[in-house]
């Protein structure tokens, strides 16, 4: 194991820990922002390319912690251990002035107790949801953490009546689709037209193998009773038109899916599951991050998860779809304290994207929603509620606003090193 230098160990050195993908794009351009501040800073941790490309130099990388639910995680307890004996290791041998941790709570509060056992300073980035469940984690917070970053404006109110330092920094998938908000993703998108330009529709089915095995072939069922719906639609369309010779009848394809396979997933499964539903190339396969979807989709059939916050900040009509182990979701049932699952219905508190959670989350229950929605006037009243949602969030600027916390704790602790 290589340990760092006594002269580096006096030097600023930061650890993060980011254990899932959207950890690793926080984690990012937070070290961006850190370096901006700071050149001489020394920043190690557990991440994956992204944190690595920024700047951070990885001792375990995440490709195998990214876990959700009970099953999958005693699936890859193995690795996890393997990854907090390691980090336990380094941290304790190291010494960094400030420990920044970012999301994945099962992990992340272990590693918090041991950090304040080792009289390390904690610094939470993305907090765990302790809104939606487990409550009894804001104890722990306070006990191992000595502040919060919080990126959900109605976080704020929690921490200040637990007494725990917290700053809300807005959300950082802000500084990420600035191009389309607020104003940029309401006015630019097409309106789509049965007869005339094809609509486009999204399927993201999730970026864990978990997810891929539960709604991969859900969503690809779906999208061709879509197809079916749309193509019955339009026929009936064109027998109307025919009624009336004033009007351009030139038929056109009416409707093109674009299929997500994101850059963590195998692709020689993922490609597995689709080969049997892409006979005629229904599916235009998009690599890597979903902004080219929003770009040019109408509509998302999307798994819950942060990509549905993502795509409502750019002002994406999308139904939200959710399945997991029937253990993980007796257990969330049983112990979940929010009426909703989609990140922008909770921020809103009502429901402005439909949600098909477990037994609802069927091909035909997902087809008939969203040709439900395929009408000029619902998609136009979805985005302006979207809009609404999104200003609640805040300006952007996260990333830059937690890497002022950071530096300001990181030169305290070194202060009181002194």
């Amino acid at each position: 194991m290589t340990i760092l230098s006594e002269q580096m160990k006096k030097e600023k050195h930061i650890m993060i820990i980011a254990g899932e993908p959207s950890g690793d794009l926080h984690g990012a351009s937070l070290i961006k922002e850190l370096r901006k501040k700071d050149r001489s800073l020394i920043i190690t941790g557990i991440g994956g390319e992204l944190m690595e490309q920024a700047g951070m130099r990885l001792f375990f990388h995440i490709k195998d912690l990214s876990a959700m639910g009970v099953t999958e995680v005693i699936m890859q307890f193995k690795r996890i251990k393997e990854a907090f004996d390691l980090f336990r290791e380094k941290v304790f041998f190291e010494r960094p002035a400030l420990l920044i941790l970012i999301d994945y709570p099962g992990f992340n509060l272990k590693a918090a107790a041991y950090a304040k056992k080792i009289k390390v300073s904690v610094l939470y980035y993305i907090t765990p949801k302790v809104w939606a469940w487990n409550r009894s984690r804001l104890k722990k917070i306070k006990q191992y953490v000595e502040h919060a970053a919080l990126i959900f404006p109605f976080e704020d109110s929690i921490f200040k009546k637990e007494n725990i330092p917290a700053t809300y920094v807005g959300n950082p998938l802000l500084d990420y689709y600035s191009e389309f908000y607020p104003e940029t993703s309401q006015s630019q998108k097409k309106t789509p037209c049965i007869i005339g330009s094809p609509t486009v529709i999204a399927i993201l089915p999730g970026s864990r193998e978990s997810e891929i095995s539960k709604l991969l072939e859900t969503m690809l069922k779906s999208a061709i009773l879509i197809n079916q719906g749309l193509a019955h639609d339009i026929n009936d369309a064109f027998i109307a038109c025919d009624r009336d010779r004033g009007i351009n009848c030139e038929k056109k394809r009416n409707v093109q899916f674009l299929l997500s396979a994101a850059s963590s997933v195998n692709i020689h499964k993922f490609n597995k599951i689709l080969e049997p539903y892409n006979k005629n190339n229904m599916f235009e396969v998009v690599r890597g991050n979903p902004t080219e979807l929003f770009r040019r989709c109408d509509l998302l059939i999307a798994a819950s998860g942060t990509v549905t916050l993502e795509a409502a900040i750019c002002g994406i009509p999308t139904v939200i779809v959710y399945k997991t182990s029937p253990l993980t979701y007796f257990l969330a049932k049983n112990f979940v304290r929010i009426s909703y699952i989609g990140l922008p219905n909770i921020i809103a508190k009502y429901s402005i994207l439909p949600e098909l959670i477990q037994n609802d989350a069927t091909p035909e229950k997902i087809s008939e929603q969203v040709l439900s929605m395929l009408n000029p006037e619902t998609l136009a009243s979805i985005r302006k509620r979207l809009l609404m949602m999104t200003k609640c969030l805040g300006a952007a600027g996260a990333s830059e606003r937690t890497a002022k916390l950071a530096i300001k704790m990181l030169n305290s602790s070194i202060a009181l090193k002194k």
